[in-house]
């Protein structure tokens, strides 16, 4: 079979949460005939949607981890990945994002652009993804698209333009008029599979014809042709959607659809969208860098008679071994087929090679370029990069933020620490932004994550998978120190126990910096031999790992060596690594050193006869409101919060507004504690550590 590659899209479907992306995503495998009933996200039937697999998202109503699967729609094959809204999944967002050419970004018609929403934009922007907008839910009470497209400019910054307008809103809504071809059509018949197109109700046809200039002359900028057309009068619909295509690749024009995917309206004429406007895998360029000629660039071509290139990005642990969804670039992939894991240096052989429908899985013999399949039983890390042929390339990482909290766990009994161990284990390997380790003073297991949230799932993941009872402690927040002074040292170690000794000295200065740390040799002379500038360098780095305030990681320090002295016998790595460690703890104390703690960026949105109450809940927390904003008798507030106050939030967020507001965060920065503060985690870590001694 001759593989028609422009016939290909990769999408992804990016929201705030609850905009309804999964319900989306259930509505687009229906229509593509992948499905033959529908069935809700809160899996009230006891069924659940299907991109939603885990037994947990099911009874939350949430996506965790991102699902994929392929669709046909008309004749073009659609990979569609469903990818989790909450900012604690957040590297699940960013692992698809990184494979995806193009993404359909929803709206609520009601809610609008949200702060979630502008993060995705940005995740979006950062990967330079193509995107089309799709306005939900236009039959709940208060949708109003039009204003979704506003703020799609004014926050966004995008250059948003309808492509349909509504027939009715609200209750009302009975289809949309295409403002390209200038008709109505309505989505008739038990789910909206019928599609009657007609003539635009007179009511609507003023509004059809301003929208559809203004689309016209913004599309116009893009096609000389629609351009000369357009003046004349003489456009033609294949001209228009040229010229929006050619828009939305450059990433300068976003086309705006609207419907409702609980009402199946609109979704059909999404999809069109999807195919006409979205990118193929031939119009994206891929980079990799060529590690045997040092990193070199390598634009990717996608053909299918070049050796292999294909990116791990996603790993799944099943009941059947490791799965591995692996994006192809180049080449094909067969079963059989040797690979090489350029990152471990080892060579596989592809056993088992699938298509994943979220859960459900189908055999195939092999892959085509731009696909997303699935490997079992292969041995790798989450980003690994595949090459055939004797290639040595590897494609860019992705971007993977720092944990911001930690959590410590016990097992309950000896079974369950056998089973946490391989839990971990396993979580550490699929999730890069899950850490894990054990303390060295107190031999707790400590995990580390994006949020609370974030880690809930995770221990929730171990009692269901994996039988595994763990008590938790108290969460705890991943602080840092850093000095705020220039401070000098002058730090001799010396040591003599028969035969050859340990000495060297090293002197300098440190001083604080924006970036987390670097190293300054200023040695003239040879006052240290070159040999032992590098153990200067590790000492400082040891040193960094633990503070003496509250015994956290040290950061924004410039460490400076420009004097020291060396022992022609005695002096050795260890020696200077020493004075190194020495010389620092020598002028930490002077350099006045603070405690650095997470703030995170929140924004609560809820009914405007609760903005008092949301604004007392900031200033109870330490936080600074950066913005409000009023709309429609509905009100966001934007501010800083630290994450050590944030704790519990929701709870008292939901008693203090009925259960009307919803908020979301994610990390902004790291700032200074208040000295109150301080002094109360300087009394906790000496009383800790005082506990440990006894």
């Amino acid at each position: 079979m001759a593989h028609d590659i422009s016939k290909m899209r990769n999408i992804g479907i990016s929201a705030h949460i609850d905009s309804g992306k999964t319900t989306l995503s259930e509505r687009i495998l229906f229509y593509c005939n992948k499905i033959h009933a529908i069935h809700e996200v809160r899996g009230k039937d006891g069924v659940g949607a299907v991109m939603d697999n885990m037994e947990l998202e099911r009874e939350r109503g949430i996506t965790i981890a991102s699902a994929s699967t392929q669709v046909q729609w008309k004749d073009y094959t659609i990979n569609v990945i469903d990818t989790p809204g909450h900012v604690d999944f957040t590297i699940e967002v960013e692992r698809s994002l990184r494979v995806l050419d193009g993404a359909i970004l929803v709206l609520c018609s009601v809610g609008g652009v949200q702060s979630q929403s502008i993060t995705v934009d940005r995740q979006l922007k950062r990967y330079h993804v193509p995107r089309i907008a799709f306005v939900n839910k236009c039959d709940r009470t208060g949708a109003n698209p039009l204003k979704v497209r506003m703020q799609l400019r004014e926050k966004l910054g995008l250059n948003a333009y309808m492509m349909q307008l509504p027939i009715g809103l609200e209750d009302k809504l009975e289809g949309v008029v295409d403002l390209v071809t200038m008709k109505a059509i309505y989505f008739e018949g038990d789910s909206g599979t019928e599609m009657r197109v007609a003539e635009i109700p007179a009511h609507l046809v003023a509004d059809a014809e301003k929208y559809r200039e203004e689309l016209l002359d913004a599309a116009s900028i893009f096609s000389d042709e629609l351009a000369e057309a357009f003046l004349e009068g003489t456009e033609t619909e294949e001209m228009i959607h040229d010229a929006v295509r050619k828009g939305t690749l450059a990433e300068q024009f976003v086309p705006v659809f609207l419907g409702s995917a609980h009402k199946n309206k609109g979704i059909q004429t999404m999809l069109d969208g999807v195919t006409r406007y979205l990118p193929d895998p031939t119009e994206v360029k891929n980079i990799a860098l060529d590690m045997d000629k040092n990193e070199e660039p390598v634009v990717l071509s996608c053909s299918d008679n070049v050796p292999t290139v294909a990116l791990g990005f996603k790993l799944e642990d099943g009941k059947y071994g490791q799965l591995t969804y692996v994006r192809i670039y180049q080449g094909t992939l067969k079963k059989g087929d040797e690979l090489y894991n350029t990152r471990a240096r080892k060579k596989f052989k592809v056993g088992r090679l699938v298509r994943m429908n979220s859960a459900t899985m189908e055999d195939i013999n092999e892959g085509v370029p731009g696909d997303i399949v699935a490997l079992f039983g292969v041995e790798c890390a989450s980003g690994d990069t595949f090459c055939g042929g004797g290639l040595n390339y590897t494609m860019s990482s992705m971007f993977v933020p720092n944990p911001v909290i930690d959590l410590t766990i016990k097992p309950k009994d000896k079974k369950s620490a056998d089973q946490m161990a391989k839990a971990l284990n396993r979580f550490t390997k699929e999730d890069p932004t899950f850490h894990t380790y054990v303390d060295a003073e107190s031999n707790e297991t400590i995990i580390q994550g994006m949020g609370e949230l974030h880690l809930e799932v995770y221990i929730e993941r171990m009692r269901r998978e994996y039988n595994c009872e763990v008590e938790t402690g108290r969460p705890q927040v991943a602080f840092r120190e850093t000095i705020t002074q220039h401070a000098d040292f002058n730090y001799t170690h010396k040591k003599q126990s028969g035969g050859s000794g340990q000495y060297g000295r090293v002197a300098g200065f440190i001083e604080p910096i924006e970036n987390d740390y670097e190293f300054v040799d200023a040695i003239k002379g040879g006052a240290i031999p070159n040999e032992y500038i590098p153990s200067c360098d590790k000492g400082f780095k040891q040193s960094l790992k633990k503070g003496a305030l509250i015994g956290f990681p040290i950061v924004g320090v410039r460490a400076t060596i420009n004097d020291g002295q060396s022992h022609p016998v005695d002096s050795s790595d260890i020696a200077f690594q020493l004075a190194a460690i020495g010389g620092f703890r020598e002028a930490y104390l002077k350099a006045k050193p603070v405690i650095l703690e997470p703030i995170m960026k929140v924004s609560i949105e809820g009914p405007e006869e609760f903005q008092g109450n949301i604004f007392g809940l900031i200033n109870q927390r330490r936080g600074i409101i950066l913005s409000s904003t009023e709309d429609d008798n509905f009100t966001r507030v934007d501010a800083e919060v630290p994450l050590s106050e944030m704790f519990g939030f929701s709870t008292i967020l939901r008693s203090s507004t009925q259960g009307k507001a919803e908020y979301s965060m994610e990390f902004a920065k790291y700032g200074k504690v208040p000295q109150g503060v301080t002094d109360e985690l300087i009394k906790e870590y000496e009383a800790r550590r005082k506990a440990e001694q006894k």
